[in-house]
């Protein structure tokens, strides 16, 4: 059982990292809260990555976060429904690297492979996206999905291929529904520009797509953008020098992960995969 103290280190961690993930988006994935008033319930919407099957899909899932987060692993569930190798029936994703810390003799999994209080939630839903693409099909969480994906792999049936499909075109209308334009592009994919955000939201609402967010040179192809209204801009025309080379410094290197980020899923198209993290 979590103490208070440890609860109230989780509280602060989750607080960070949705602070975080609103202000520098990443590719592939939205967070919020599900309820202002619960930090450890997150809704999550996953796009399905392009190249890959699931190539304009828009994913719901849930994820729940322990009293102890992060020394134990949150759960992720997909509401939208999923056929895939590593995720039941029910919509509970099964990885590695959401199973309790230590040795498992019974899954043969390594210690390594398996949660510590290092990972957090860009790793875990990176992991997943890549999962989507890359299933682990030693140990499937079903088992139909598996073979199917198998005997598609070996060329001998597109059942998985139809099936896949199809859940796909039908998550396009909860997208429309939230008026989000879901990427299928890489250059869409990847994020381009840095955003930052004053507040962070929440709320049991969609994921709208009505905020704002800072652009470089006007460039209006801006796909992952954060949920708050409320934006920084900073008009102060009387910063010193020194101010804007620091100013500059930091957009050097938002533009350089950017850049590497760009290239990394550029690399990943050409492949036809998407590695884990």
């Amino acid at each position: 059982m979590a103490t208070a103290h440890m609860q109230s280190s989780a509280v602060r961690a989750l607080q960070q990292e949705l602070k975080s993930l609103n202000e520098e988006p990443v590719e592939g994935f939205k967070v919020k809260l599900k309820n202002d008033e619960n930090i450890f319930e997150w809704n999550v919407v996953i796009f399905g990555p392009p190249g890959t099957l699931y190539q304009g899909g828009y994913f719901k899932a849930l994820m729940v976060f322990p009293q102890d987060y992060p020394y134990s692993p949150p759960s992720i569930s997909f509401v939208s429904k999923m056929f895939h190798p590593n995720i039941y029936d029910d919509g509970k994703v099964c990885i590695s690297i959401l199973h309790p810390p230590g040795e498992d003799p019974v899954s043969g999994e390594l210690p390594s492979e398996r949660w510590n209080p290092t990972q957090n939630v860009r790793t875990i839903l990176l992991s997943v996206i890549s999962l989507l693409n890359e299933p682990n099909t030693s140990s499937p969480a079903n088992v139909d999905a598996s073979v199917m994906f198998r005997k598609w792999k070996e060329n001998k049936g597109d059942d998985y291929v139809k099936i896949v499909q199809k859940q796909v075109e039908l998550t396009r209308k909860d997208a429309d529904a939230d008026g989000i334009v879901v990427p299928v592009r890489v250059e869409d994919y990847v994020v381009k520009s840095r955003t930052t955000s004053t507040s962070v939201g929440g709320g049991s609402g969609g994921f709208g797509g009505g905020s704002h967010a800072d652009q470089d040179n006007n460039d209006s192809d801006v796909p992952f953008e954060v949920y708050d209204d409320q934006i920084d801009y900073d008009d102060d025309d009387d910063e010193d020098d020194e101010e804007e080379e620091d100013d500059e410094e930091d957009g050097g290197r938002a533009d350089g992960r950017a850049n590497a980020r760009h290239a990394k899923f550029e690399d990943d198209e050409d492949s036809g995969s998407f590695h884990h993290v």
